[in-house]
């Protein structure tokens, strides 16, 4: 099943890659949501590609995106779709490259298939539950750092600063994209050890994501180091941490000062 369903959204990542080209960089339409996070017509417009086909699909299957709106009927769905049709908005309406169409398959509350695709940079992440993670294809292995101090690591700057920490932060390398659920796939090739968030995070930011990392090796789990259910009535994660496993480990202690020293 892990292996269709990631078939299915990996063909539909790759249909609706099209479509969100068709608006990039042009003078499309931007509205705003309660927060201020913009929406763009290339948003809308691959969300109801997505919706339509995925869903005629698996009709039994739930449905979780950041642009529909919210029907907890998906909570008694065993299985459950968690989308992002465009991650790293910001990113997209500003003609950059790095955003991403993330989509998720859910079962029982655990990401089993996953797909992050990032159409201007013809970049195809994607992994099954138990038979590992691909980049276009090819294998992809987390890396094995064990050491916080000089760990580079994708996260917002605010994460770092020591009022979060019950332990003196770590001397982490800090760097930064705008696409959540690419970051998780950065670890997953390797090109970066670690991902924090330590505000909450939606649910369709993270899914397919974090499958890709754990697949490649790496651990995540959200910011107190326990393990993250998805399609919850809130959609959100309490933060996440994602690295190999002894760093994640260690950055977690660290945090939650649930080791001394």
């Amino acid at each position: 099943m892990p292996e269709s369903d990631l078939r299915l959204i990996t063909d539909a990542a790759l249909q609706a890659s099209d479509i969100a080209l068709k608006y990039w960089k042009t003078d499309q339409r931007v509205d705003h949501k309660d927060g201020g996070s913009p929406v763009s017509e290339g948003d809308f417009a691959v969300d109801g590609f997505l919706r339509s086909m995925l869903r005629a699909a698996r009709p039994d299957y739930g449905w979780l995106s950041e642009e529909t709106e919210d029907d907890l009927a998906r909570l008694e769905r065993r299985r459950v779709f968690i989308v992002d049709p465009i991650d790293g908005t910001r990113a997209y309406i500003g003609g950059e490259r790095t955003w991403a169409i993330s989509i998720a398959v859910v079962e029982d509350g655990a990401p089993v298939a996953g797909v992050v695709h990032m159409p201007a940079r013809d970049r195809t992440y994607a992994a099954a539950r138990g038979h590992g993670a691909t980049l276009n294809g090819a294998p992809l292995r987390a890396g094995s750092r064990a050491e916080p101090d000089g760990a580079t690591v994708l996260a917002a700057k605010p994460a770092l600063e020591a009022k979060w920490w019950a332990e003196t932060p770590p001397k982490l390398d800090r760097h930064w994209r705008p696409s959540l659920a690419y970051r998780f796939c950065a670890v997953a090739e390797a090109r970066f050890d670690a991902v924090l968030t330590i505000r909450d995070a939606y649910e369709w930011d993270i899914a397919a994501g974090i499958l890709i990392a754990d697949e490649a090796g790496a651990v995540s789990s959200d910011r107190n180091g326990d393990p993250i259910r998805f399609n919850t009535e809130d959609a959100k994660a309490k933060g996440v941490f994602s690295a190999a496993p002894q760093l994640h480990n260690r950055l977690i202690d660290l945090y939650t000062g649930r080791v001394a020293g």
